[in-house]
């Protein structure tokens, strides 16, 4: 007999429907929250209305931040396998702080490792403070949380003694910038970096070590992986699923290095290079030096056509409280550090970086926001 999905508004997930999914009870899908175009983009991915695949018991829309998100397939078995190698790796069970969405994987994961630890996950309320939050976490227990790099910058800004009550804070979703993890861990903050993704079921390599289970390889200078948390493939995509997984292989699009002490090094998206002059510049080490100038709050830096360069850097970013970014100052800052093929040729600023439903920048909107010149 055909299992269907059963949906649910982030807003009205409970554990229940978690803990249904978990056993293989019932085939569960989280609609985000969001605009009406966000909620119905996710409900077409998810195909509410045809049978589902054999062996899923989850499905979670991508993040799509470089086009439409796809309906990824998970096992419980999977769920099950990321939740327990990371409560192995971080210090065994404890009570977990919900301050992600529930659409995405990694706020998932956070009521998943709290249902096996046998401890509801605590809710971060809309406007609430950290401190609040922590404050109605048990007494005595382990305390634990996920959240984003953004998220991380702002808590560290205004309640670092909030931030420090954990036993781990996971930090994933998208790149943290070096000098931010090291002033979280000056703080006392026991940042532990993830990376991974929703084929992945949430983060499987943690402060460049892979997880209990996950293998790690390197192909063509993209990062594979392997293990018991791997997605079964997309949802009514048969040739996208025989694209990107092979052999019990994920293909990630991400470029990276493997040390010979097994360490890895994510050094962003295959398809987010920038070919510039005949250089590749990878976004993501320019937008961390930006970050690291004292004028610049945030970044995301993109690639746009280029009549002479065939490509040009472009950077938006966020001011910092007070300060003006001048083009000139960050091309020669940028110089300095990475090259000048790094250095933007053009720059925008906005007043915030826009997220997707995850917290990931919303990249394709910052483009959009960002003018032709």
């Amino acid at each position: 007999m055909a299992r269907h999905l059963t949906l649910v508004a982030a807003a009205e997930l409970s554990d229940d429907d978690v803990r249904a999914a978990l056993d293989g009870d019932r085939p569960l899908a989280v609609l985000p929250a969001g605009p009406p175009a966000v909620v119905d983009a996710a409900r077409a991915a998810l195909r509410p209305g045809e049978p589902l695949e054999a062996g899923t018991d989850l499905v979670v829309v991508t993040s799509g931040s470089t086009g439409g998100g796809r309906g990824v397939l998970l096992s419980a078995t999977a769920l099950r396998a990321s939740a327990t190698a990371t409560l192995d790796r971080i210090g065994g069970p404890g009570s977990w702080l919900l301050a992600l969405p529930v659409s995405a994987i990694a706020g998932l994961q956070v009521v998943c490792r709290a249902l096996l630890a046998d401890r509801p996950a605590s809710r971060l309320d809309p406007g609430e403070s950290l401190a609040a939050a922590v404050a109605r976490m048990p007494a005595g227990d382990r305390r634990y949380t996920s959240m984003v790099p953004t998220q991380l910058r702002r808590w560290l800004d205004a309640e670092p003694e909030a931030l420090r009550a954990f036993d781990a804070v996971l930090v994933g979703g998208a790149a943290a910038d070096p000098a931010l993890l090291d002033r979280a861990r000056a703080g006392g903050v026991a940042v532990v970096t993830t990376y991974g993704m929703t084929e992945t079921a949430g983060g499987c390599v943690y402060d460049g070590r892979p997880l209990d289970g996950t293998r790690v390889r390197i192909a063509d200078g993209g990062i594979e992986l392997s293990g018991p948390s791997l997605a079964l493939g997309y949802r009514g995509d048969p040739q996208a699923t025989a694209a990107a997984f092979a052999d019990g292989w994920f293909r990630t699009r991400d470029a990276g290095t493997l040390h010979d002490d097994g360490r890895l090094t994510v050094h962003g998206r295959l398809d987010d290079v920038v070919i510039t002059g005949g250089v590749n510049v990878v976004p993501a080490a320019v937008e961390t030096a930006l970050r690291g100038h004292p004028a610049v709050a945030d970044a995301v830096v993109f690639g746009r056509p280029d009549p002479e360069w065939g490509q040009r850097v472009v950077a938006a970013v966020v001011a910092a409280p007070g300060a003006a970014p001048e083009l000139a100052d960050l091309r020669s800052w940028v110089t300095d550090r990475l090259g000048a093929p790094a250095a933007p040729r053009q720059l925008h600023l906005l007043d915030a970086i826009p997220t997707l439903h995850t917290g990931k920048p919303d990249r394709r909107a910052v483009a959009a926001r960002t003018p032709e010149v």
